[in-house]
């Protein structure tokens, strides 16, 4: 990500006709920072572009009032758009995959849709998951990680080594999410001759057994410390990350700091982040209701309309991870490609309703999520 510049532009260079222009309407609009995240840039508050595009957002200005070179240059990297292409977007920037191959978890965490709801099992089909990474390639310049999880445990999967290699050989970031369970001593050696994922992210609530079993309903806390013992020690990602999940209590706390204690020296970064109620599916964590009011925009790890895509083991695609019904699908990669279902109406539909575009309907998924952004 970087801070857009503002330039001196050259005499003979021809400058748009402003009447036209207008601000793009997907814009993150912070008290500090305007973020574009088609264009993952950002304009810091102090800068000539920042204070001209702000006195237009909130109606001080007007855009055929700014001065000439900076109206050009908030037009050129797409701060301003025409007017004529302000509503019917088909844009995204895809930075995140999350590329799931199979529907099968090996505990039933009370924080999770899938300790009450479980799929019957599938595994997508070898063909299809190397012919989606083939797709996924065209966009290795743009893709930070392709996440192999959804609501699974990636490693239950018996070729998981084997498609962390058709990741990279993609030419694309392996990155995956998992409980530990099955991040096994012969699996971080095989991982690390691989050359190791880009990111790794561990998530944990608990190492006290007790504990363990009633929050996951899995027996599974000694032999997950044992593999994270060892795999701390070698160099499985680029990026290693060991996440507490909890309430925000004093119970949360304590198990952090028994966490942190234990993993101390360790390759892993710990952290403590709080659980959420899956945009309204379950009754516990942070709330929210942005019914009635107009959407503007996703910061749920960058914005899931415009810079995810998430991918069932049926090849189905939702608009985010926590639409656990796959109420919002926006393709189906078993008849069409990743770039036809980027580029496809139902996505640029539900793009404009996150965004306040469009009005979205009540019971609209973001409307009830923590991460979702109001104008």
């Amino acid at each position: 990500m970087s801070v857009s510049p503002l330039k001196t532009l050259p005499r003979d260079v021809a400058l748009k006709p402003p009447v036209d222009l207008v601000p793009n309407p997907y814009l993150h609009v912070g008290p500090k920072r305007i973020y574009n995240p088609l264009t993952d840039l950002i304009l810091d508050t102090g800068t000539p572009a920042h204070t001209a595009l702000h006195s237009v957002l909130n109606g001080a200005a007007q855009v055929q009032g700014l001065a000439p070179t900076v109206r050009e240059e908030l037009r050129r990297a797409l701060w301003l758009v025409p007017e004529e292409e302000g509503s019917g977007h088909r844009a995204f920037r895809l930075k995140y995959v999350s590329l799931e191959s199979h529907t099968v978890c090996n505990q039933k965490c009370y924080f999770c849709p899938v300790a009450y709801a479980p799929r019957e099992p599938y595994f997508m089909p070898t063909e299809l998951y190397r012919r989606i990474l083939s797709e996924l390639a065209a966009y290795r310049d743009t893709v930070e990680g392709v996440f192999m999880i959804n609501y699974n445990e990636p490693t239950l999967d018996r070729r998981f080594v084997e498609q962390v290699g058709w990741i990279k050989e993609a030419g694309l970031p392996a990155a995956t999410l998992t409980n530990g369970s099955g991040l096994t001593p012969k699996r971080v050696d095989a991982l690390c001759a691989l050359g190791g994922l880009r990111f790794l992210s561990i998530n944990i609530s608990t190492i006290d057994r007790e504990k363990y079993k009633k929050d996951r309903g899995a027996d599974q806390a000694e032999q997950i410390v044992r593999n994270l013992e060892y795999a701390g020690q070698h160099p499985v990602a680029e990026e290693m990350e060991m996440v507490v999940l909890g309430e925000g209590d004093a119970a949360h706390d304590q198990a952090f700091a028994e966490i942190q204690e234990r993993f101390a020296g360790s390759r892993f970064q710990v952290q403590q982040r709080r659980l959420m109620n899956r945009a309204g599916y379950l009754q516990i964590g942070n709330n929210a209701n942005l019914v009635g009011r107009c959407l503007g925009g996703c910061e749920n790890i960058g914005s899931r309309p415009l810079q995810h895509l998430h991918i069932t083991p049926h090849g189905q695609c939702v608009l985010c991870c926590e639409d656990y019904d796959e109420k919002y699908i926006v393709g189906d990669l078993t008849e069409a490609s990743v770039e036809a279902v980027l580029t496809g109406e139902r996505f640029a539909q539900l793009r404009r309703w996150a965004y306040g575009v469009e009005e979205a309907p009540d019971d609209f998924i973001c409307r009830h999520c923590i991460y979702a952004l109001a104008r």
